[in-house]
């Protein structure tokens, strides 16, 4: 999936229920230059900025992330997920130090977003905290990981998982200084 593929999706969407850009900046508290970059720059936003999109358009999250519209199973063998999505932060300090693999684009009318997602090193400008509605489960393939949660810090390690409340403010990132990969499941209500 390329990156202007969710900016141009959301924009569909939008225009298809006449909204106007101010307005659904507002219902989705960014500024209205943030959703221009999103639309038009292809700039594919955290995951907290696309749930608020999602639901002020009335839609699941996944509509921005889908590729086709399967509705039986969908299976990705090993090495066949999806290209890599590198959601944003509204932080011009940030850096794009999470990419995403989809494990289920294909599935249409889904609650959960699997991926695989791949962490970089860890730099300083990697801890900003964030929080959205739903829950996340996060499995730890390679590496280590560090989770800010709350006022909690929690190290997994290689095999280790955690389960928790995203609109608990939070942050992912390497916790070691060489890459990690999880295996991460998002669950968003809409």
């Amino acid at each position: 999936m390329q990156k202007s593929n969710i900016g141009e999706k959301i924009k569909q969407f939008r225009e298809m229920r006449m909204i106007a850009r101010e307005e659904l900046a507002l219902n989705a508290n960014l500024s209205v230059e943030q959703l221009r970059v999103i639309e038009e720059e292809g700039v594919v936003p955290s995951l907290g900025p696309l749930i608020r999109i999602a639901r002020a358009l009335g839609v699941r999250i996944g509509t921005f992330l889908d590729d086709a519209d399967q509705v039986g199973p969908v299976m990705v063998r090993a090495g066949a997920e999806k290209s890599s999505v590198s959601f944003s932060s509204s932080d011009p300090s940030s850096r794009q130090h999470l990419n995403f693999f989809s494990l289920a684009a294909d599935k249409t009318g889904r609650h959960m977003e699997p991926f695989i997602v791949d962490i970089e090193p860890a730099q300083a400008s990697d801890y900003k905290l964030s929080s959205h509605e739903g829950e996340e489960f996060i499995y730890v393939m390679e590496g280590c990981v560090e989770i800010n949660y709350g006022r909690e810090t929690y190290r997994l390690e290689q095999g280790d998982s955690i389960y928790y409340d995203s609109i608990v403010l939070h942050n992912v990132h390497a916790g070691c200084s060489r890459p990690a990969k999880i295996l991460a499941v998002v669950y968003t209500p809409y």
